[in-house]
């Protein structure tokens, strides 16, 4: 049972703390008292160093969209990794993902690859402040785009210092942002329309990029309105501003991404996540003019794009098997399993009693326990009686063979099937009905 002091994941933490700040590389594995280690993967399933097997709706944040062991993933990675495993050259297969992904997206007419998501977003900022000469950028509350320092703001703030409703306040997200960069980076007030369209206007001749996640993973995946992101579009195609989507996460909507399921079409696209296979990938796409500003054969280079691993052909081969699987069935059938869950959990809080609402879309799966409606970050019912149920109903779940993010979150690969679903509410039913028993105590 989780938590155990003299479980072997216990013993690999405080093994790992003697080495590592934290006891590892990532701040998002850590779960208190210590995170659990994963032995193995198959499907949609994770084995721990325990030996207990749990289905797994973390899927190494959203970036294994087909599980774990996918055979067509493997075959292509160990018949690449035969051949070269990395290389100072390009290679095909670089080739056969960029055409595959400028044929499904409509915004990228070119392509170029890197190692994350965090990667894909920040050059397209550089690409962005080139094109249009301009210095600034902006970005929505509540939004994370990554680590780059001029995006890495008002992720989370708090109401002591995140300012007016319709004017945000522009607030570091981490340590070690400068005042320097802040003075470049301004905030929009996530779907509000008026207070978005004054804030683009009053800033038009600075505005190099306004970047926007069409679906907000840590607003647990709210979505960008329609009349929202058409506003946008129109005032920066008005003014000379680029239009980014962060795509990371929200091109689980469907074949042609967020963008061909909203319509707006923006000039920068960046990616990351499921087109990698599971291994590190990035990528910054856009429109033909605007993405030139990275090609080395046109003089002087206006933005010079390097890394060791770019395009590296392991992940290439990989993220080429994944999204070929990746059909227009594949996304509506997954798309189906979200509904599924989400409606599921939606019964069995009503079920037993308890308040709260499920968000997402497609593959992509938020529960909260209030009932009240939001669309932006500051009406994020985010109290502490609800974060405590969140984790109370995550430490059962471990207990009871699911693994989800621990603040509520899941997302869908796959290898599931509608009696994985099942099985997942079953053990979601039995964990409410605990928190149920609590409440009225």
């Amino acid at each position: 049972m989780f938590p155990d002091l003299s479980s072997l994941s216990a013993q690999l933490f405080e093994r790992g703390r003697k080495v590592m700040p934290g006891g590892n590389s990532r701040v998002g594995v850590m779960m208190e008292p210590y995170p659990i280690y994963a032995a193995s993967g198959r499907g949609c399933r994770v084995t721990d160093v325990e030996g207990i097997e749990r289905i797994d709706y973390i899927n190494n944040w959203s970036s294994l969209i087909h599980g774990h062991s996918n055979p067509a993933v493997l075959a292509a990675i160990t018949d690449q990794a035969q051949r070269l495993l990395a290389v100072g050259q390009p290679t095909l297969v670089e080739i056969e993902l960029a055409e595959l992904l400028t044929d499904r997206v409509p915004g990228i007419d070119l392509i170029r690859f890197s190692n994350s998501g965090s990667e894909g977003v920040l050059m397209g900022l550089r690409a962005a402040k080139a094109f249009t000469g301009r210095p600034k950028v902006a970005k929505v509350e509540g939004a994370y785009h990554g680590n780059a320092d001029p995006i890495e703001v008002s992720v989370a703030p708090s109401p002591t210092d995140w300012g007016d409703a319709h004017h945000p306040a522009t607030v570091a997200a981490t340590d070690g942002i400068t005042r320097g960069v802040l003075q470049d980076s301004i905030v929009l007030p996530f779907n509000d329309i008026a207070a978005t369209r004054a804030i683009l206007e009053a800033n038009k001749d600075d505005l190099a990029v306004v970047v926007v996640d069409p679906v907000v993973s840590r607003m647990g995946f709210v979505q960008a309105s329609r009349e929202y992101l058409e506003m946008i579009r129109e005032v920066t195609a008005r003014h000379g501003i680029l239009l980014m989507f962060d795509e990371v996460f929200s091109f689980r909507m469907g074949y042609h991404g967020a963008q061909g399921e909203v319509g707006v079409i923006p000039d920068i696209t960046s990616l990351g996540k499921i087109i990698g296979g599971g291994l590190p990938v990035g990528a910054t796409g856009g429109r033909a003019d605007v993405m030139e500003v990275f090609d080395q054969t046109k003089k002087p280079l206006r933005v010079e794009h390097g890394g060791t691993y770019n395009a590296n052909p392991m992940t290439m081969a990989a993220g080429l098997a994944a999204m070929q699987q990746m059909t227009p069935e594949a996304y509506v059938r997954l798309a189906g399993l979200g509904e599924r869950l989400r409606d599921g959990i939606s019964r069995v809080m009503h079920d037993n009693g308890l308040p709260g609402r499920v968000h997402g879309v497609a593959s992509m799966v938020a529960m909260i326990f209030n009932d009240a409606p939001f669309s932006n970050y500051r009406e994020l019912p985010l109290r502490r009686r609800e974060a405590e149920m969140i984790y109370a109903l995550h430490q059962h779940l471990l207990n009871h063979g699911v693994t989800i993010i621990p603040h509520g979150m899941l997302l869908l690969s796959t290898p599931m099937t509608e009696d994985d679903i099942d099985e997942t509410l079953a053990a979601m039913d039995s964990g409410m009905k605990l928190l149920a028993g609590a409440a009225s105590a």
